[in-house]
């Protein structure tokens, strides 16, 4: 197919999805396979590998986030049903006020995605943001909002993610210039996309606890204390951050570093951390075993949905992938004339359009503009600069192609329609304001 069919039927896909989902009113799970069996189809997929290929996929999109989602929710099911998340939302609101709550979730989720994968942080938040928002009768989104819009800055913008140390790593960009670079991007983004938007969009959308994953009150009048809340929040954290670190730190034959990449994978540091939880604000304050059986049971029964349409949705990026329209869409680009910061965030955002993942659309920039840089003589800094464009353009218009998106939809009680209105929305502001100021660093370079 050649480079403007494959557009077409980029362009095609996302329509027929939002036609499906917003008009015919079909449901999502059921939408997103659709789809994507007409993408296989029209891509050029032949007929007897299109199940294999949706069944394959289907598969390594769940592989990791089911895991995560299901330690997530019986983390967050004793978080709330012990008082910890209670106890951590009425000191935060405590010391900084409800007015300044979204400032303390910004920088929250700023500071937790650098080490800690996306989805793993937004579920370890998932019950602070239920309590925070019942709690003040505020909407939940004025709250998800600037936590959301700190996980997805840290998350593309500033290594050790894994996205910019990629990108970095294909284009020969040195890292120091990478974070500086990420943080003068970052933090204007993470103002206007996360305190501005989520101030002005709270409260222009639906958004309330979803029945379905409410957790019972605490049945302690005593919270946990406030450390050791925080304290549990941060076991799986710090364990992948030392993962993270010891992989700069300690060559690669060093068995303490084995025994860190253990502890800090997100699978193990989410067992321990759940564990701890049970026994801590568990066992310790009363609960019997039933009763935490009883806990992680309820937790898990909201999952099967959430599990679903998040696969569903990786499904979609990855026949899209599949049929060839990033790469070739990439390539299109690559041939015109332009400058380098633009060129670079234009091909990772198409990219992130056509098939969902930031960090697919990260590595996929990287490579299309690498033939780029090579022929030509770029300074560092302007390595730097180029590796936060391609971040930026992979972070903008997460939409129905994306597993985070649904994600967010699900957790937050959004319908299809709010969802773009508030989390596209802001990932699009996200990423315009890092690539503009990215792009202004570049002319002074």
């Amino acid at each position: 197919m050649s480079t403007m069919g494959l557009i077409l039927l980029a362009v095609f896909a996302v329509a027929l999805l939002l036609v499906l989902v917003l008009a015919v009113r079909l449901h999502a799970f059921l939408a997103l396979l659709l789809t994507s069996l007409t993408v296989a189809i029209l891509g050029g997929i032949p007929l007897a590998e299109v199940v294999p290929k949706v069944q394959e996929a289907m598969g390594a999109s769940l592989g990791y986030i089911a895991v995560v989602i299901g330690l997530g929710a019986m983390f967050g099911e004793v978080l709330q049903r012990s008082g910890a998340a209670s106890g951590i939302a009425q000191t935060l609101l405590a010391r900084f006020g409800e007015d300044r709550a979204p400032l303390a979730l910004a920088v929250t989720g700023l500071l937790v995605a650098i080490p800690v994968f996306f989805d793993v942080a937004f579920i370890l938040f998932v019950p602070l943001l239920y309590t925070l928002a019942e709690r003040t009768g505020r909407a939940l989104v004025g709250f998800a909002i600037p936590l959301l819009a700190g996980l997805a800055v840290a998350h593309a913008f500033v290594p050790p993610t894994p996205g910019p140390v990629a990108v970095a790593g294909l284009i020969g960009a040195d890292l120091g210039w990478v974070i500086l670079f990420g943080l003068a991007a970052g933090v204007p983004a993470l103002a206007v996309g996360g305190l501005w938007y989520g101030s002005f969009i709270a409260p222009r959308v639906t958004s309330a606890v979803p029945e379905a994953l409410k957790v019972e009150p605490s049945e302690h009048d005593d919270p946990p204390s406030f450390g050791l809340s925080v304290g549990l929040i941060s076991l799986p954290i710090l364990l992948i951050l030392a993962a993270t670190v010891s992989k700069v730190l300690l060559p690669a034959e060093n068995q303490g570093r084995a025994l860190l990449q253990f502890v800090g994978h997100p699978f193990v540091a989410l067992i321990m951390a759940t564990l701890a939880a049970f026994y801590l604000l568990g066992i310790r304050r009363g609960f019997s075993r039933a009763e935490l059986q009883q806990m992680a049971s309820k937790s898990l029964e909201p999952v099967g949905l959430i599990l679903l349409v998040t696969g569903a949705g990786g499904v979609l990026g990855k026949m899209l992938m599949a049929t060839g329209v990033g790469e070739a869409v990439a390539n299109g680009l690559a041939s015109t004339q332009m400058p380098l910061v633009l060129l670079a965030f234009l091909l990772a955002a198409v990219v992130r359009v056509a098939q969902g993942s930031a960090t697919v659309a990260m590595v996929t920039g990287a490579g299309m503009v690498g033939p780029v840089i090579q022929s030509g003589d770029y300074s560092a800094p302007m390595l730097g600069a180029v590796t936060v464009a391609i971040a930026a353009g992979a972070t903008v218009l997460s939409h129905v192609n994306d597993s985070g998106f649904w994600l967010v939809s699900r957790y937050l009680g959004l319908s299809e329609r709010d969802t773009l209105r508030s989390w596209t929305v802001m990932t699009t502001l996200v990423g315009t304001t890092g690539f503009i100021v990215v792009l202004v660093l570049s002319f002074l370079l």
